[in-house]
């Protein structure tokens, strides 16, 4: 028997089970799927010669982030790899806000746009540079994170406190309104800000943006040499060197629950599986309470609040094996990483606005990866293994486009929005498509079952919007890994704080079962009022 059951196998799961082993624990990690990585995996799916990262493939936030940091994945054989830029955002024009990897040179090109932009951009790397390293400790702590949480408001208070918390409530918009006259610095806060589910004229989406450009500035957009895949792989051969055991195609039909008390699994072959002091999930929320758990064992007020859960957008993306480099018409865009496409400020409000009525956007926003300008073993010499995604409404009501899409993702509406997404690559890269070998298309309803925690391909398990972060992620409550379910823990993206492969809510979740008194109990009593 072990001491601890993980439920799936996603960087949160493996992140957990690895912190558990270190403490000495014996743990048992169970996937449905027939690999590990959740969305941290690659293949060759689009062609033989080419490596496609089939869910996530930039990785800032596990740069930043001092869990995988202090799992040191290096000795089991994780590189990480660079594009020469980090970001950019052609527009149709010729012009193009590009994020460099050193400061000084993307304050030299927002320049290009409004002389004064350069202090404004550099000014903004100040403060992250006083308090990013606070701030992301104290993000990917447990709630409330009382230590990390003082430095925090220290060092606000002295870099001009109110006034900078006010700036990260804003509108992302209004944000790059009031810091920048010209439209490269606004263009880099907002394209950054729709990462997530947050539109341009959302409350707190201007703190969301500032935080991914001030992470891609001080750590860049990097990519797993090799793929994804390598990133799993690492954590998989760290948890297995430490006696951890991962069953892969062992899907976890139910938590067994005795006296209020999590005891165990029962899998859909049959088998029981008991642990011997915890049941980590790395799940999505409404699954574990309301499939894994069952109503009987669930206090009536979570039942409740599950009703208003909300998840984030929905996800439609593309693969595509190139034969040669994009043919972007802003030179600039060809060095890196990651491409924003989209009309400008503007056309980031309309794609929200129509995913906000239910439509299926007509000129859809494009996160463009460029993989091997990223890292070099992905596709042949002189090639490029890409990719692009946008976001959907998770219900469809319309198409504001010509293609009458209405969600069924049958073959016909897959190419129609495949097409929509490479038309809209084609306007900043004329000739794009003359370069195209291969495609692959992974529709909502694809991405869902390839990994079942993307609710029809919502990738952050949960909206990043205000009323579902801290205390209010997953439902309101206390914002930690503690369930109403004694034992049993939370451990996935749907936990604060959220989504991105930074493994905190895994890690919440393990030093939250290795410390199963005293706060927890209050929490646990606290839940079922």
């Amino acid at each position: 028997m072990p001491d601890a059951v993980v439920v799936g196998a996603g960087p949160n799961g493996l992140v957990a089970a690895n912190l558990l082993a270190d403490a000495g624990w014996s743990v048992e990690v169970l996937e449905a799927q027939e690999e590990p990585g959740g969305a941290v995996r690659s293949d060759r799916g689009a062609h033989p010669d080419y490596v496609s990262d089939v869910f996530s493939a930039f990785y800032p936030l596990a740069a930043a982030s001092p869990v995988i940091a202090g799992l040191d994945l290096a000795a089991d054989g994780l590189r990480w790899s660079h594009a020469p830029s980090v970001l950019a955002h052609p527009l149709a024009d010729g012009r193009c806000a590009v994020l460099e990897r050193r400061v000084q040179d993307t304050c030299a090109g927002l320049a290009e746009f409004a002389a004064a932009d350069a202090d404004a951009w550099h000014g903004m790397y100040r403060t992250w540079a006083r308090v990013g390293p606070d701030l992301v400790q104290a993000l990917f702590t447990p709630f409330p994170p009382v230590r990390s949480g003082l430095r925090v408001a220290a060092k606000l208070r002295a870099s001009g406190g109110l006034r900078i918390a006010r700036k990260l409530a804003l509108p992302v918009r209004r944000l790059g309104e009031e810091e920048f006259r010209g439209e490269g610095g606004r263009l880099l806060l907002a394209g950054n800000a729709l990462h997530a589910d947050l539109a341009p004229e959302a409350a707190g989406s201007g703190g969301f943006g500032w935080l991914m450009s001030m992470l891609g500035q001080s750590h860049g957009f990097p990519v797993p040499t090799g793929g994804a895949g390598a990133l799993t792989a690492a954590l998989v051969s760290r948890l297995q060197r430490r006696g951890g055991v991962l069953r892969c195609g062992e899907r976890v039909e139910s938590v067994v629950v005795r006296g209020g008390t999590a005891v165990g699994v029962r899998t859909a072959g049959g088998e029981s599986v008991s642990a011997r002091r915890a049941v980590l999930a790395d799940t999505s929320a409404p699954a574990l309470y309301r499939d894994l758990v069952g109503e009987e064992h669930l206090p009536n007020r979570l039942l409740r609040d599950l009703e208003s859960f909300q998840w984030d957008f929905a996800t439609f993306k593309v693969d595509w094996a190139l034969s040669g480099p994009v043919p972007w018409t802003a030179p600039q865009a060809s060095g890196a990483g990651t491409v924003h496409v989209a009309d400008g400020m503007d056309g980031l409000t309309r794609f929200a606005a129509q995913i906000a009525m239910g439509q299926v956007p007509a000129e859809p926003f494009a996160l463009f990866g460029q993989m091997t300008t990223a890292d070099p073993t992905r596709s042949p010499a002189g090639t490029e293994s890409a990719w692009a995604y946008t976001h959907l409404p998770q219900r469809i009501v319309s198409d504001a486009g010509p293609d009458r899409i209405t969600g069924r993702w049958d073959a016909r509406e897959q190419e129609a929005m495949a097409d929509r997404i490479e038309a809209q690559v084609e306007r900043f890269a004329p000739g794009f498509r003359n370069l195209v070998r291969a495609r692959r298309i992974l529709a909502p309803t694809t991405l869902q079952a390839m990994n079942e925690n993307l609710h029809n391909g919502a990738i952050n398990n949960g909206t990043t919007a205000l009323h579902q972060q801290a205390i209010f992620r997953p439902v309101p409550g206390t914002g930690r890994p503690e369930t109403p379910v004694k034992h049993l823990y939370l451990a996935s993206a749907a936990a604060h704080p959220g989504g991105g492969v930074h493994g905190a809510p895994g890690a919440n979740a393990a030093r939250a079962a290795l410390r199963p008194h005293g706060l927890h109990t209050l929490l646990h009593r606290a839940q079922r009022v």
